[in-house]
């Protein structure tokens, strides 16, 4: 198998932890089978909590916090199996603030260095609202349109248009959200007053859908990693194998697009329809 015909998939995302708490297991499962993953975090998390406070004595402030919670990211990205992690360094919580024309060009210029067939980012909605989640979202999706045409300039380097195969969101239906909120927190975020909560996805337009219960230690491995985060959430240090399962034992996605497949018979596998 040359290095251009290898399997590559690039999970485009906007905070540490994002990584493990939400694809762990697809990330895991897949390095499993020789994939090439690749993974890029959008912000440190920097204005994120520690150990469960916003701020008092013992929080490290903003870049303290993006020192810390950088090296746990990158223990997490080690266990999971990520080959090429990149930080694009914006503030959390201002990523919708950043300049979309630089910021989407950062990731395009990525996926024409890494050339994935396969990219996963949050849905449109931000999984629950959360703004830095959509306009990663945006910023992906747009940056697949741009990394593929050849009239786009990539500023940083003269790397060839790339067109990636296929765009995945993840997301989740009504058992794995409330696994999740039941487990960790609330999925809600209040943007200009208005408060945000998760929707979950109907089975039906779900398209794909991945068993990934062989990896739920490793996936918990790399969540424990992030342990200024974790730390705050007893009820998750406190989980019972068989609820690992319902949080990390499968994994949940919407094709938004593929060049190479389609229709409505479900999917196990994210690289269905391409040939290596």
């Amino acid at each position: 198998m040359t290095a251009d015909a290898m399997p590559r998939m690039l999970a485009v995302l906007a905070h540490p932890d994002d990584e493990s708490l939400g694809v762990g297991g697809t990330l895991a499962y897949y390095a499993a089978r020789g994939v090439d993953l690749s993974l890029i975090t959008a912000t440190l998390g920097q204005r994120g909590r520690f150990r469960g406070e916003r701020d008092g004595p013992e929080h490290p402030g903003p870049e303290g916090l993006g020192r810390i919670r950088e090296a746990e990211l990158r223990a997490a990205a080690a266990i999971l199996g990520v080959r090429d992690l990149t930080l694009l360094g914006y503030m959390d919580g201002s990523l919708a603030q950043a300049d979309p024309v630089e910021a989407m060009g950062w990731i395009a210029h990525h996926i024409r260095r890494l050339r994935p067939q396969v990219v996963l980012t949050f849905p449109p909605d931000g999984a629950y609202g959360h703004p830095d989640h959509v306009a990663i979202s945006q910023l992906t999706s747009a940056a697949i349109v741009a990394a593929a045409d050849p009239v786009h300039v990539d500023a940083q380097e003269a790397l060839p248009p790339y067109a990636v195969a296929k765009l995945y969101f993840i997301v989740g239906n009504e058992t794995s959200y409330a696994a999740y909120q039941s487990a960790v927190v609330t999925l809600r975020s209040v943007v200009d007053g208005v408060e945000r909560t998760a929707v979950a996805w109907p089975d039906w337009l779900i398209t794909t859908v991945l068993d990934t219960r062989a990896f739920e230690e490793t996936v918990w491995q790399a969540v424990m990693c992030h342990e200024s985060q974790v730390s705050g959430y007893q009820r998750l240090l406190a989980l019972p194998p068989e609820q690992r399962a319902e949080l990390w034992g499968w994994q949940r996605f919407y094709r938004a697009f593929s060049t190479v497949n389609g229709g409505r018979e479900p999917e196990s596998d994210l690289f269905a329809g391409l040939r290596f």
